[in-house]
């Protein structure tokens, strides 16, 4: 029998690579034999860079940055052979920066280019970006700094790559970009299709999350438009209507203009984790996350890794801590079963620290009632 386990991570419980274990397990207290194939999976958020370092062997780096207030932090990413898997959160978060010193209007993307620089220095041709949690709302301002480019004033004066330090921006220069962007393939893991500007752009949607105030909204607003003007007038392509542009900030609009390729962030990790070459002849799939609910069709984890098992003709079971409204939803068209770990009621500590016992249990009690049903005529 093979067994894929494909978990996303189980927040504050499970690392995806943590579930995917405790299902196998699972599977081996019912069917010692079987053959299971472990992906820890992700949709581009957080935890997107620990599955794919995971799934494909990969190591972690280390690199001196900043986070979105220019204070020097250590950042890591993911590198497998040539792919590179950076999360922006992971040197400009939000959760790296005290709700009470949060400023936007002083916050920039700069410390994702010590990462992406790092890339390049190791030998990265493909470079995958989780866009989800910073704390910056810079176009992407920061970020392009920090890969050479140049925000001049009138008096062709270097600006900081904030947006209070953009008021003045009159122009771009180009001419310092790293060369080697041109030879890597990027890819953002991104399910925000937002564009860069206006009543659902990065200000006005984001902003408030990050800290704006609503007299804030419209100055950041107005520095987006200043810094795709300037791109666009410098040569890089017009991306502030494309979908996903004001995904991260502004931070999707930089890396479109570098000539990235926004997909689902699922399907990006499916795809460098090659699930579906561990799908194919598989007989059963497993998968979860902390949640299922009628929110797990648009996006997330599972829901992408049963499309992968449909095209094969797989079954999927999965598993969850909680099962929300709408979750029955997804038995028959989706999912085989959905299963939920908790046994009975709990406070949420317990729940969390017993998380990887409990997906075991209940992955050898789902596989334990799928033989019984098989012999069942």
């Amino acid at each position: 029998m093979k067994v894929v386990v494909a978990p996303d991570s189980f927040k504050e419980s499970m690392s995806a690579a943590d579930a995917a274990a405790a299902m196998v397990r699972g599977v081996r207290a019912v069917v010692p034999d079987a053959e299971c194939v472990e992906i820890p999976m992700a949709d581009g958020g957080e935890g997107t860079t620990a599955a794919l370092v995971a799934a494909l062997d990969g190591q972690w780096r280390t690199v001196a940055s900043t986070d979105a207030l220019g204070r020097p932090i250590e950042a890591a990413y993911g590198l497998s052979g040539g792919l590179a898997v950076v999360e922006v959160a992971a040197a400009v978060g939000i959760g790296l920066v005290a709700p009470a010193d949060r400023d936007v209007l002083a916050s920039s993307s700069l410390g994702v280019a010590d990462l992406v620089r790092d890339a390049l220095d190791a030998g990265a041709t493909r470079l995958v970006v989780g866009l989800g949690g910073s704390a910056t709302t810079d176009g992407g301002a920061g970020l392009l700094a920090g890969l050479g480019v140049r925000w001049l004033d009138p008096e062709g004066i270097a600006l900081s790559p904030t947006p209070a330090g953009l008021a003045a921006l009159d122009r771009a220069d180009l001419s310092g970009l790293d060369p080697r962007l041109a030879a890597v393939a990027i890819e953002l893991a991104c399910d925000v299709t937002n564009p860069l500007l206006g009543t659902e752009g990065a200000a006005a949607v984001f902003g408030p999350q990050k800290g704006a105030t609503p007299a804030q909204v419209p100055v950041l607003d107005a520095t987006l438009a200043r810094i795709a003007d300037a791109l666009r007038a410098a040569g890089l392509p017009d991306v502030r209507d494309r979908q996903g542009s004001g995904a991260a900030g502004g931070l999707g609009a930089a890396f479109l203009a570098l000539g990235a390729r926004m997909r689902r962030g699922v399907e990006v990790v499916a795809e460098a984790a090659h699930l579906e070459d561990a799908v194919a002849g598989a007989d059963l799939v497993l998968t979860g996350e902390g949640s299922l609910d009628r929110q797990t069709l648009s996006g997330k984890t599972p829901a992408g890794v049963a499309e992968v098992a449909a095209r094969h003709g797989v079954p999927v079971i999965a598993f969850a801590g909680r099962l929300g409204e709408g979750s029955d939803e997804l038995v028959g068209g989706v999912f085989a079963a959905v299963v939920p770990i908790t046994t009975g009621p709990c406070d949420l500590a317990t729940a969390l620290a017993q998380g990887p016992a409990n997906l075991e249990r209940a992955v050898a009690t789902a596989l334990r009632l799928t033989q019984v049903n098989a012999r069942t005529p």
